[in-house]
C-alpha cells in the first residue's frame, strides 16, 4: 500500500511540475543583445578560442587576399 501511495505521489508531483520555458513566445526582445561566441559585436571566436575583429573592408585585412597572418606575424599564403 506504501509503494501504491509513494508511486501515485510521484507521478502527480511529475504531472504538476512548473514549465521552464513559457509557451506562449516573448514579444518584446530589445533586452535581448546579441553576440557571437561571446565576444560581442564585430568581433568572432577564432581557431585557438581567442577573439577576433571581424573586418567588412577587404582593404582592412593586415594581409591580401589569399593570405593569412601566420605565427610569427608575417603574411603566409592559404594552402
Amino acid at each position: 500500500m506504501k509503494t501504491l501511495l509513494l508511486a501515485a505521489g510521484l507521478v502527480l508531483g511529475l504531472a504538476t511540475a512548473s514549465q521552464a520555458m513559457p509557451v506562449t513566445p516573448m514579444a518584446d526582445h530589445s533586452y535581448v543583445v546579441t553576440v557571437a561566441g561571446g565576444c560581442g559585436a564585430g568581433w568572432h571566436r577564432g581557431p585557438n578560442g581567442g577573439c577576433l575583429r571581424n573586418y567588412a573592408n577587404p582593404a582592412a585585412h593586415a594581409c591580401p587576399r589569399g593570405y593569412h597572418v601566420g605565427p610569427n606575424g608575417r603574411c603566409r599564403a592559404n594552402w
